[in-house]
């Protein structure tokens, strides 16, 4: 009795695990926030597309946060199944739940590197120049969950004016994500604010990616209107991560249709990216340690 007892217990849970790792009908895909909702939608249908062709899902959902962590939470709850984060955004996840999503892939920028900046910008007219210039002045930051627009500062900026922040600034305040705070520079909200960018070919452009150039792409910044008053030491780009409670040959099947997909379909590649990138590469926990680590002994989980 007790042998047959444990056999159908063995297989229950044999079936279980077979269950949870089943693949899904349906691929959920969390979009950051900080940019208007129609243009993310917009520049994600052709990856929902391309999945649907290349798995069979039934559908494919788009799920556009209004801020990082409602995609956070997404993916700690296990309703998303594949979402792109900055680095500060995946240490809130891991250091939550290690276990709740695996980054799989990052970008490369097209110098080759595997990093981007943070940037603090200003009105041109403001007749600031440096950082120094800022003293007893306001500074916004993009959303409390972003790497750039906020962890990056908060951890170098105090060293580099010589001062905490609450101190050498005036006031500090959050833009609503970093499309929005450039708007709220160029308006006079905040005197300078902080953003990202590869950092990486011409200002006038916005750079090959990052939030300038999406914004100077769609037509809604011209670069001439602001000025560059600071540049953070390089940030590792952030990871595209998936559920790890997802079947196996769903996630390797999706790491490489990712790979590829810079070649397969360059429009779509740069569409979801923001930008001109040469590709991705593998990346594991290991890449992110750095931020983690960072984000633990400034602002906790």
């Amino acid at each position: 009795m007790l042998k047959t007892i444990l056999m159908g217990s063995v297989a229950l849970a044999i079936t279980t695990s077979a269950v949870l790792a089943e693949a899904p009908s349906e691929f959920r895909i969390g979009i950051l926030g900080g940019e208007n909702e129609a243009d993310r939608l917009r520049n994600f249908e052709c990856l929902a597309d391309h999945l649907k062709d290349e798995f069979g899902f039934e559908k494919v959902s788009l799920f556009p946060a209004a801020d990082y962590d409602g995609v956070i939470q997404g993916l700690l709850g296990g309703t998303l199944d594949y979402a792109e984060l900055g680095a500060s955004g995946y240490a809130k996840v891991y250091l939550e739940d290690p276990n709740a999503v695996e980054p799989v892939l990052t970008t490369v920028q097209t110098d080759g590197s595997t990093g981007y900046h943070s940037v603090m910008v200003a009105r041109a007219d403001s007749g600031m120049t440096s950082l120094e210039d800022m003293k007893g002045k306001k500074l916004g930051f993009a959303d409390p969950d972003s790497t750039s627009g906020f962890l990056i500062p908060t951890v170098t900026l105090p060293d580099a004016v010589g001062a905490p922040i609450d101190e050498y600034f005036a006031e500090t305040g959050f833009g609503g994500g970093h499309e929005n705070l450039v708007l709220e520079v160029v308006k006079g909200t905040f005197d300078a604010g902080t953003t990202w960018a590869s950092g990486v070919g011409e200002w006038e452009e916005g750079y090959t990616s990052g939030n300038l150039r999406k914004m100077v792409d769609k037509g809604i910044l011209d670069m001439t209107d602001l000025v560059e008053l600071w540049k953070s030491p390089l940030i590792p780009n952030g990871p595209i991560v998936v559920r790890t409670s997802l079947d196996q040959e769903t996630k390797d099947g999706f790491v490489a249709f990712m790979s590829t997909l810079p070649e397969t379909d360059p429009a779509c590649f740069s569409a979801i990216q923001g930008g001109d990138y040469s590709g991705f590469t593998e990346v594991n926990v290991d890449f992110y340690a750095p931020v983690i680590a960072a984000r633990k002994a400034t602002i906790g989980g």
